[in-house]
């Protein structure tokens, strides 16, 4: 939004309406942006004239106007980077270990691969968010990327790895996955005050 409001204010007196946002497309599309990025920013656009219309500060018809301001049009598909099934078989395999280390990471990679979790979530994952509803295990309520809600279905390998977990180092409540340290009981150094993404690289660097 605020990329609109600076480019806006740096062209001449102009009245908000479908004609200046398809120029501050052209302008997002010559900047050499993602098609994905350049949608994103034209949603938010959007947002603003139907909040507008909405309070009396834009007329209906502009608003519907600019709603109707077609995105960029991606071309191709992304192939992205993701794991076989024997790939994912084998990193598994690699985990797994009898020490509570190895029982600790191999639950990771367990809910990481089976429920699709990403790192912020895994490492805010709690015992009290997985729960057995109809027969079936799945992780509860959780909160996401945005702020979104959504519950995920947690197969039972997953589930028996992270039980294997959990008996092993004597966690009943509170975050599932904890630092392990020689020199202190398993769960002691919870890192409650560091970030999500250092709190798991420090976890997984455990091991070297």
């Amino acid at each position: 939004m605020e990329q609109f409001i600076t480019w806006y204010c740096s062209e001449p007196r102009l009245a908000l309406n479908r004609a200046v946002v398809l120029r501050f497309r052209l302008y997002l599309e010559s900047l050499g942006l993602a098609a994905g990025t350049v949608n994103q920013r034209l949603a938010a656009v959007r947002r603003l004239a139907y909040e507008a219309a909405d309070s009396g500060l834009l007329s209906p018809e502009l608003a519907a106007g600019i709603r109707r301001v077609k995105g960029v049009k991606a071309l191709g598909a992304r192939l992205g980077n993701w794991l076989s099934a024997d790939q994912a078989k084998l990193l598994l395999l690699k985990a797994a270990g009898e020490d509570l280390r190895s029982i600790r990471d191999l639950a990771m990679m367990a809910v990481l691969l089976g429920c699709g979790l990403r790192r912020a979530e895994l490492s805010a994952l709690r015992v009290e968010d997985m729960q057995n509803r109809q027969g079936h295990w799945a992780i509860l309520d959780l909160v996401g990327k945005g702020k979104r809600v959504r519950t995920v279905p947690m197969p039972l390998w997953v589930k028996e790895a992270v039980d294997h977990w959990t008996v092993a180092a004597n966690i009943s409540q509170g975050r599932v996955f904890r630092a392990v340290s020689d020199m202190e009981p398993p769960g002691a150094r919870a890192s409650r005050k560091m970030s999500s993404g250092t709190w798991f690289g420090g976890v997984l660097n455990e091991r070297s």
